[in-house]
């Protein structure tokens, strides 16, 4: 399906500046603050931007005038009107197993007979009083009415099953040692013991600051990878940065490559403040990385400012939080935004936000964090998970690599897109 006018006439007029400029995908695309494969998909058309503010900062760089300028912003508009309604939802189609080829009548199932009577060699169970039921109990019977020259005749004794409780539960052990033989990875290394549930900003006694995280960030606000198990047909759209949460547990998707995490800390007291003291890493297990497809959620934004950030290689053995800064790119010069290292110091009227960001390229990690803090003669580590579960990173490298063509309304590869790079 061809792309849509609009899209194509924005297109033309960021080529258009890119060629003015003559600097490469790559270096246009730091003094953006988005990556060149995005800043080349803006000027293939295959995508547009979701705000004007990144194509008017290359409109700057390229030294667009006024007028140019304008223009430029009305054909953005326009533009990003056709990819709204290429991206409005549409049903996802089911995918249902192929029947077999040649399937087998089934045999009709035998119909159960009545369980044998125990007392089918008892002349007297075919007397009618046997329908009493205190005919077939031996203790209910009278000795005087039996005839005492009559054989004895052995009475086959009833059975008697295992109480219902002890049957459940020996059906459970059962269940779940099956369970765990069959979920149980034979590459995956167990490195620390699985996070207990816990709910943010809550332990069991009652900690002097509270506590959220935000687990579902996408790199300023639009760029991120998730690996999901299941054909592009079968995989809505990318949402909205704030729709992330719902879109990832619908898809069952996990992170890919990297996992942004945000720590909001706050004392509960406005004089007495909490010393923050460190941020460690802790590895729950690592096994190789998923064979599932790559879905870039990159819509075309951009950030003009990277936050500093605490950086985790979970490649690493021993991995740890490091401080790297970050950079402001929204003036006409880049600035850099010093990392700051702990302690960090914390109450009700001055909060603080801890950013994680966890590469991997090489595991299917499992991992949450531990917080030291002190507080009043008080000591203490909070552990910080993913609503009470580990959070998952995944390394993409070799995985099939899918992003959203907003025009056509479909998933296309790299090479689809007519991307070079």
């Amino acid at each position: 399906m061809p792309k849509d006018a609009a899209v194509e006439e924005f297109a033309g007029l960021v080529r258009a500046l890119k060629a003015r400029d003559g600097r490469s995908y790559e270096a246009l695309g730091r003094r953006l603050s988005v990556s060149a494969s995005t800043l080349h998909r803006y000027c293939s058309g295959a995508t547009v931007p979701e705000e004007f503010a990144v194509v008017d900062r290359l409109a700057l760089l390229c030294g667009a005038d006024g007028e140019e300028r304008r223009a430029l912003e009305a054909a953005w508009t326009e533009a990003d009107r056709a990819r709204r309604r290429a991206a409005s939802p549409a049903p996802v189609p089911a995918v249902s197993a192929a029947p077999e080829s040649n399937p087998e009548p089934s045999a009709p199932e035998p119909t159960p007979g009545p369980a044998p009577d125990p007392t089918a060699q008892d002349p007297s169970a075919q007397d009618p009083s046997a329908q009493d039921p205190s005919a077939q109990d031996p203790s209910a019977q009278d000795p005087s009415a039996q005839d005492p020259s009559a054989p004895e005749v052995p009475r086959a004794r009833p059975r008697r099953g295992a109480p219902a409780p002890l049957i459940a539960a020996a059906v459970a052990l059962v269940v779940l040692a099956l369970a765990a033989a069959l979920l149980g990875h034979p590459m995956r290394t167990a490195s620390a013991p699985a996070p207990a549930s816990t709910t943010p900003g809550r332990t069991a006694a009652l900690l002097p600051f509270t506590w959220s995280i935000g687990s579902q960030l996408w790199e300023g606000g639009c760029g991120h990878t998730y690996l999901v198990d299941r054909a592009p047909r079968a995989v809505a759209p990318p949402p909205v940065a704030a729709g992330s949460g719902a879109w990832a547990g619908t898809h069952g998707a996990v992170h890919g490559g990297e996992a942004l995490v945000r720590i909001t800390v706050q004392g509960r007291s406005p004089s007495d403040a909490v010393i923050l003291h460190a941020l460690h890493v802790r590895l729950v297990d690592r096994a190789a990385p998923l064979p599932w497809n790559a879905y870039q959620m990159d819509n075309g934004c951009g950030g003009a400012v990277t936050p500093r950030h605490f950086a985790v290689d979970l490649d690493r053995p021993r991995p740890l939080a490091r401080p790297v800064d970050g950079l402001d790119a929204s003036g006409a010069e880049v600035r850099k935004i010093p990392a700051v290292s702990f302690p960090y110091k914390v109450t009700s009227s001055d909060p603080e936000e801890l950013l994680v960001s966890a590469r991997t390229v090489g595991c299917d990690c499992r991992w949450y964090l531990e917080l030291e803090w002190s507080a009043g003669g008080r000591t203490g580590t909070v552990r910080i998970t993913d609503g009470g579960k580990p959070f998952r990173t995944s390394g993409t490298r070799g995985r099939p690599a899918y992003l959203h063509d907003s025009a056509e309304g479909r998933w296309i590869t790299d090479s689809d897109s007519g991307q070079t790079e």
